[in-house]
Order: structure tokens, then sequence, then C-alpha cells
């Protein structure tokens, strides 16, 4: 029997997503992307689960498409190409809709397709080592999909920068450049990065629900309008039972401190 090409397990509110074609680079293919997709709406469903994380299988994280089947898929003709991508833009959208913060973990090579799994992810944590990029213009290649996030995360000016140049980055350098959130050392990654998301996962996830909801919602509303659903937003959050007993215990520490 052959291995799954996405490896699944929760425990302690982490649901941990494996891409697990290793021999491949772990690039995406359409099993994967359909794994993909069945996971991350088996994990929103999930009330257990407060985060989600995703990583690679192997020395690298995802080098991008599977150029092979890529070709195959283009032979077939435009409809077939069509929904290949649609697939991808799928997850991409389903990522975004989450209620669950998403976080990648970079290690090795996240290029093209994988950089742009990476950069659809809420989070991206990276081994001080790790390569992230867009090169797909060296193969006469748009990064088409990643392009409606990308420009949110870094710019327009920064998101052409890097998808027609096609330069390969280091940890350090797509932090600066907007890709990366956190970089660890690459002898302390996996605690390091299973520290924070440990952390993360302590936070009250209705309120952290809400907030992914809101931020990605803000996309496209007037000023007017965003201002208006932050009230929205900050009125349901208000009467939510996580603020109420966040709020009264804060008083009750308050309280006994101010006691002479």
């Amino acid at each position: 029997m052959s291995e799954p090409a996405l490896l699944e397990s929760v425990s302690g509110g982490i649901a941990r997503l494996t891409l697990n074609r290793p021999d491949k680079r772990n690039a995406l293919n359409a099993a994967l992307v359909r794994a993909l997709t069945e996971a991350l709406d088996r994990t929103a469903s999930d009330p257990s689960v407060r985060v989600v994380t995703l990583a690679g299988a192997g020395k690298d994280f995802c080098a991008g498409a599977d150029l092979a089947e890529l070709e195959r898929v283009v032979e077939k003709g435009h409809a077939e190409s069509l929904a290949d991508a649609r697939a991808l833009a799928g997850v991409f959208a389903n990522m975004r809709s989450h209620p669950r913060p998403i976080v990648a973990l970079v290690q090795g090579r996240a290029l093209a397709g994988g950089c742009g799994l990476a950069t659809a992810c809420d989070l991206v944590l990276a081994r001080a080592d790790a390569e992230l990029g867009y090169p797909e213009v060296h193969l006469g290649f748009v990064p088409a999909i990643v392009m409606t996030i990308l420009r949110r995360k870094v710019g327009e000016g920064r998101a052409f920068e890097l998808t027609a140049l096609g330069a390969r980055h280091g940890a350090e350098e797509a932090r600066i450049l907007g890709l990366v959130n956190r970089v660890f050392p690459a002898d302390t990654f996996d605690a390091d990065a299973e520290r924070f998301v440990a952390d993360l996962a302590s936070r009250p996830p209705g309120a952290v629900a809400l907030g992914k909801r809101l931020l990605y919602e803000l996309d496209g509303m007037s000023f007017e309008r965003g201002l208006e659903r932050a009230a929205e937003v900050n009125a349901v959050a208000r009467a939510s039972e996580e603020c109420r007993t966040g709020v009264r215990r804060f008083l009750d520490k308050q309280a006994r401190n101010e006691r002479p």
C-alpha cells in the first residue's frame, strides 16, 4: 500500500498536517491538493483544534508543483488545466476562511507553489537555513494563484519584485521581505516552533477566530464600512463568555493587588 500524500494528527489542540512526498520534495500534485482540501475541512469543523500547522516530510517544505503531472494536465487541454488550477486556488481560499490560525513550518526549500502554500498560511516560521522564493518566471510560468494573497502581505511593489525576478531568498531575508514571521536556529527549530505554536494554541480560540475573520474581511471594504464591521465584531467579542471570564479574572486580580 502506498503512503498517504498527507499525514494528519491532532493532539493538545494542534492539528499537524505534513506533506508526505519527500522523494518528490513534497511537490504538489492532484492527490496532495485533494488531501489538503479534505484535511482543512475536517480541522475547520473539529472543536478540539485551536491551531493548524503545515510542514513537509523530509528535507524540504515543498518545492512547488509536480512538473511531470503539470505537463500531463496541460496536454489534456485548457479545461483540464483550469480545473487543476482552481483546485489549488480552492485550497488557498479554504486556508483564508479557516476559523483557526494556520502556521507554516518551513525547513529546506519552499519554492514556487510551495512558497505560495506557505504564504497562504496565516503565519510562517522558518528554519534559519530555509530557502523561499517564486522562481516560476525562469520557466516562463507565472505564480498566479498566490498573487492575490502575496500583494496583500508584502505590497504591490515587493510582490512584483519577488515574482518578476524569481530570486531565491534565505530565511532572514525572506523575513525582511515580509514572507516570514519568525526565523529560528536550525538546531533548535523544532523545539522553538513547538513552543510558538503551543503558545498560540493557549490563546482564547473564539477571540483568535474573530480576529482572523475580521482581518481578512476588511479586504475591499471602504474605511467607513471597515470601522462599522470592527464595531460589530467588538460587540460580539465583549459579550462572549471568553471575554467576560477574562475581564472578571483581570478585575479580581486587580482588586486583590489593591487591598492593603
